[in-house]
């Protein structure tokens, strides 16, 4: 099975490549520029140390939340300033989510990548609009998708002239708020672009806990080590110094004392499987 391979540049200085792993990473939600401070600034420093390119990510709005009285965040002028300020001041890029076409010419004034929602996946109208837009794509692949359907999805954006396009795994739900990873779908999509593995949504249970949604952060480290041994370009992990207290998603997320070790794991494995050659 042929793996694309060409570099995807993400931002300045930071492309997909085989010997360069790629994470983005922060907490689910834009809840305050401290918090958002707190986690690009360790994060960073982090990834410095473990020679991994760093994306800082965090939505400006959940707009696919199970109920309408969850948190969605704190405004799109306000979180979209946080995200400029973290920008600048930590000096990293950063990735939010967009889901509508009309939001795309604000949020890519202000971040590297935009992020393509699950849910959202086949929308034509925003998959053209983000490309058009210049920015790097990251599309996360649909609860619904066959892996192999999303090469529709990267040529809506190439269509556009814009080349630099990931994909990214998050497992596939059969309902009874779960999801399931299927450990195929990552050499199957990356055929067609590079492929991030979300570690956190991967574990989430979508409503699962009456009208909000749970997570099983325990399987998260035992998905993580599996994508990395089969071959992933990179990985999305959320993550929160006080997990049981975030806003939303706090069931999945990596609490961020733990993400070196965490990361320190993944990095091992991922290293020694280049080493494999497939059959």
């Amino acid at each position: 099975m042929k793996i694309f391979d060409t570099p995807v540049k993400l931002a300045e200085g930071v492309e997909t490549g085989k010997d360069q792993l790629v994470l983005l990473s922060g907490p689910c939600a834009v809840e305050s520029y401290d918090l958002c401070m707190e986690v690009a600034t360790t994060m960073a420093d982090i990834c410095r140390r473990l020679n991994i390119a760093y994306v800082f990510k965090a939505s400006f709005d959940k707009a696919n939340r199970t109920s309408a009285s969850s948190f969605r965040g704190v405004g799109m002028d306000n979180a979209l300033q946080t995200l400029a300020r973290i920008r600048k001041d930590v000096g990293v890029p950063v990735i939010t989510d967009v889901h509508e076409s009309v939001q795309i010419s604000e949020v890519a004034e202000v971040v590297d990548v935009l992020q393509i929602p699950a849910f959202l996946c086949r929308q034509t109208d925003l998959l053209l609009a983000a490309g058009e837009s210049g920015k790097a794509i990251n599309i996360k692949k649909g609860q619904f998708m066959a892996p192999e359907d999303m090469q529709y999805a990267v040529a809506k954006v190439k269509e556009t002239g814009n080349q630099n396009v990931l994909l990214c795994e998050r497992g596939t739900t059969f309902g009874y708020h779960n999801l399931v990873v299927d450990m195929r779908a990552l050499p199957v999509m990356r055929q067609y672009a590079p492929v991030i593995f979300d570690v956190t949504h991967s574990v989430q249970q979508p409503g699962g806990m009456g009208g909000i949604s749970g997570g099983q952060r325990q399987f998260a480290s035992y998905l993580a080590r599996a994508a990395a041994a089969v071959g992933v370009d990179g990985f999305f992990i959320e993550t929160h110094p006080m997990p049981e207290k975030a806003l939303s998603d706090g069931p999945n997320m990596i609490p961020l004392h733990q993400m070196e070790h965490f990361l320190q794991m993944l990095l091992n494995i991922w290293q020694s499987s280049k080493d494999f050659k497939n059959f």
